[in-house]
C-alpha cells in the first residue's frame, strides 16, 4: 500500500470489501479513471486506469502477486510502480492510497479538487 501523502487531500471511495481478493473497480475522479486493485495479500493500491500500450482498461485485466495483466494484448504492470514489466516500455501514475479501518482513502492533489466544477 502506498504511504501518506501530507498535502493530499483523502476522499473516501468506498469500503474493502468493495473489492474483491484479486480484483479491482474504477473510480473516476477529476483526473480521470482510476483503477483500485486488491491483491491476495490484501494489498491496495491505485493506478491510472489504462495501459500506456493501447489503453486497455487495466480493471478489466487479471491481478496476480503485484501485478495487473491488461485484458487487451497482456502487457503487465507493476501496481506499486505503474510500470510495464519485462520486454515492454511505459508507465501509468500512481495515485496515494490509504485505508481507514476498512474505509478506502484516494489521496488527490487539492488543487486539482479545487479546479473541478460542481456535480
Amino acid at each position: 500500500m502506498n504511504a501518506p501523502f501530507p498535502a493530499m487531500s483523502w476522499v473516501a471511495i468506498g469500503q474493502l470489501s468493495d473489492i474483491p481478493v484479486r480484483g479491482a473497480r474504477c473510480v473516476v475522479t477529476p483526473m480521470g479513471k482510476i483503477g483500485i486493485f486488491r491483491t491476495a495479500a490484501n494489498e491496495v493500491y491505485a493506478i491510472e486506469d489504462h495501459c500506456p500500450h493501447k489503453g486497455g482498461p487495466l480493471t478489466q485485466g487479471i491481478v496476480h502477486g503485484g501485478a495487473v495483466t491488461c485484458p487487451l494484448h497482456n502487457w503487465v504492470i507493476d501496481l506499486k510502480t505503474g510500470e510495464a514489466q519485462g520486454a515492454d516500455e511505459g508507465r501509468v501514475k500512481t495515485l496515494p492510497l490509504r485505508l481507514d479501518g476498512e474505509v478506502i482513502e484516494l489521496g488527490l492533489d487539492p488543487s486539482v479538487l479545487a479546479e473541478t466544477p460542481p456535480a
